[in-house]
């Protein structure tokens, strides 16, 4: 019997189906460690660490598979007093099905800071985008090369397509929090590009974010600083028909943290990290609950921030007190 990779079918499927309609429409990829990946999760937290910033993400989705799904991203950001905000720029690389169809973009974003009253803040962030998306299709395979004995023997009849397709994206957030409590709300694609490669329109779908959470300290250490805290999170995502709500709660003790989350219908959650004064390192891991659990061997993703020296803040600045994964 003749198997193929599930993920490298998943791609296929998506892109033959493309080719019967006159439009699509496509997903953005997720990261299970949203604050250790803040430029992508709400452009709003730009600049909003008390020190300049490095960020670096890993994602690889059912590594089980030959057809994978592996996402990488780059980020720095830092707060400039002249602007009374924050900039921030990251890149990042999307690959499906071992180079089947990849995904690159860069990003540039501005956030501007609001002090409302004496302990509530307010961020605006305005994020636009530069990307690029190729399809190989010398990559895929189609049921005419199939010989029922001797396997993918034939040449395809199907008409190649794909190639490389590039635009301009625009999104935006915003994020009100507290010493304590904080929320965000984020509109990324606000006017649909199109990111068409075998069809008349593929417009990028509009994607909404919803972001919240609390800080509570348990405990506090002899300098009255708080050194065990427990922070729930909620997560709402929506892209078109795709859907999908979070709920986790993240624990710190001293440098260690570590976290579960349950992602309504798909996965549960596990994450472990350390953070110091100038470095976080972090690691996550997706175990799926659908039947695909015994084949793709979940999820991993791995996180790492450098964080660098800097003046004094203004009183005018306020950090987030959130997670850092």
């Amino acid at each position: 019997m003749l198997r193929k990779p599930i993920a490298l079918a998943v791609v296929l499927c998506t892109i033959c189906c493309f080719t019967f309609v006159e439009k699509a429409s496509a997903q953005d990829p997720a990261f299970t460690q949203f604050y250790a990946n803040p430029l992508y999760l709400n452009p709003a937290l730009a600049g909003t660490n008390k020190c300049p910033r490095v960020v670096m993400n890993y994602r690889n989705q059912w590594p089980a598979l030959t057809g994978n799904f592996v996402t990488m991203s780059a980020s720095y950001d830092q707060y400039v007093p002249v602007i009374s905000g924050g900039l921030g720029f990251y890149v990042m690389n999307d690959n499906a099905g071992q180079g089947t169809l990849n995904s690159f973009n860069i990003n540039a974003i501005y956030s501007y800071q609001l002090n409302i009253t004496d302990d509530v803040s307010m961020v605006a962030g305005f994020q636009a985008t530069y990307f690029q998306r190729s399809l190989d299709w010398s990559q895929l395979t189609f049921g005419d090369q199939i010989d029922p004995r001797r396997g993918f023997i034939y040449n395809t009849q199907d008409t190649p397509r794909g190639g490389t397709v590039d635009n301009v994206d625009f999104s935006s957030g915003l994020v009100i929090f507290s010493e304590t409590f904080y929320g965000g709300v984020a509109v990324h694609h606000l006017f649909e590009p199109n990111e068409s490669l075998i069809v008349a329109e593929s417009p990028l779908e509009r994607k909404y974010t919803v972001h919240a959470g609390a800080t509570i300290p348990i405990n506090k250490d002899v300098k009255g600083e708080s050194e065990t805290t427990i922070s729930p999170n909620i997560l709402y995502q929506r892209q078109y028909d795709f859907e999908q709500v979070n709920l986790g709660v993240y624990i710190k003790k001293g440098p260690l943290i570590g976290g579960l989350w349950y992602r309504f219908d798909d996965s549960f959650i596990a994450l472990a990290g350390v953070e110091t004064e100038r470095v976080k390192v972090g690691y996550s891991y997706d175990l799926t609950t659908s039947r695909l659990t015994t084949k793709t061997a979940g999820s991993h993703e791995i996180s790492l921030a450098l964080k660098f020296n800097c003046r004094p803040k203004s009183k005018k600045f306020r950090a987030i007190n959130c997670p850092q994964f």
